[in-house]
């Protein structure tokens, strides 16, 4: 069922918190999803715990909880602490346009457009090489941006041109981001309402395919441990991984060939080797079957595990080298 008071989402939370303690692989995610039910539950103060029990424990993003943990702090009183979080966050320029869409957001969500504007903007400038195609995760930020700038009464500039060319919907951004828009949502005049109202329902249809995004098509990827690990205990897969430099080309080589073939929302999921075996268990299988791949890197994309495909050139590359992808597999 799903949760609409706040006895639910506490519910749901404290179900969350039992499923983490018995799945130790899958704990960040679900006490992310845990924190974000307190909140709705307006229970913040019982959420920030589980964003420094994450960070204790070496996040996998670190980034984006600091930033979920500064939003979730200033909306209950410690504004300042929130600020000194997010101004970090700047400071360290995370390569993931996560965590810099939460805190522009947040600061937007205040009121503290101009901060949320040089916010957006350092982000992009960080994370989009000129000429380049905008990766699907980054077009949030300049959409952000856009909005902030509408917000602001500024002209459009060519980060805003840019935008305009990956909306497709048939309603303008400029439109949708008009500040009368929200004035009219928050009209005591019924008509004005009822005109606002009548307007979102004939976009909602534009939205629908959008909103129903199917899971990423994901191609799975060991770390070089990882690997060498499975193929000592399963070496009947070293017809599959003949060594992890040729696995790292291969998967590259699959996801530009999914691309030139027009696939969308590509990704790629990180595979474990207790993860795939409990995997295996589940699905009464052994792991030594090479037909299990596939299904394992299907189950991971479906949990929320893959990351999207190509990463902006200036980004981390995805294969865990330290590199900008430009430099490593983007070359």
């Amino acid at each position: 069922m799903r949760p609409d008071t706040p006895a639910d989402h506490i519910a749901e939370a404290e179900r969350l918190l039992r499923t983490a303690a018995q799945y130790p692989d899958d704990r960040e995610p679900l006490l992310l999803r845990a924190a974000a039910h307190l909140e709705l539950a307006g229970e913040r103060t019982r959420a920030t715990p589980l964003y420094d029990e994450l960070l204790a424990a070496d996040a996998t993003e670190p980034y984006l909880i600091k930033a979920l943990k500064a939003s979730n702090l200033w909306e209950y009183g410690h504004e300042a602490e929130a600020r000194a979080i997010i101004e970090g966050i700047r400071a360290a320029g995370p390569l993931e346009p996560g965590p810099w869409q939460i805190a522009a957001e947040t600061l937007e969500s205040h009121d503290e457009l101009e901060s949320a504007h040089d916010f957006l903007s350092t982000a992009l400038t960080l994370l989009l090489a000129p000429g380049e195609e905008v990766p699907y995760t980054t077009q949030s930020l300049l959409i952000g941006r856009h909005r902030v700038r509408r917000l602001m009464g500024v002209d459009h500039d060519t980060w805003d041109d840019l935008t305009d060319t990956l909306h497709t919907a048939t309603v303008p951004l400029d439109e949708l981001h008009d500040p009368k828009r929200l004035w009219s949502l928050g009209s005591s005049d019924p008509s004005e309402l009822q005109a606002e109202i009548t307007r979102l329902r004939a976009e909602l249809g534009t939205y629908r395919t959008a909103l129903s995004r199917p899971f990423p098509v994901a191609v799975l990827h060991w770390p070089e441990a990882e690997l060498s690990e499975l193929l000592a205990g399963y070496p009947t897969l070293r017809a599959e991984y003949p060594s992890h430099a040729e696995h790292l080309a291969d998967l590259e080589a699959a996801l530009r060939d999914l691309h030139s073939a027009g696939t969308p929302n590509l990704g790629i999921v990180t595979g474990t080797v207790p993860s795939y075996e409990a995997f295996a268990a589940s699905e009464a299988a052994s792991p030594s079957d090479p037909n299990l791949l596939p299904q394992y890197a299907t189950t991971l994309a479906a949990r929320g595990r893959a990351v999207p495909w190509p990463p902006a050139r200036t980004a981390a590359c995805w294969c865990g080298s330290g590199r900008a992808y430009r430099d490593c597999h983007g070359v």
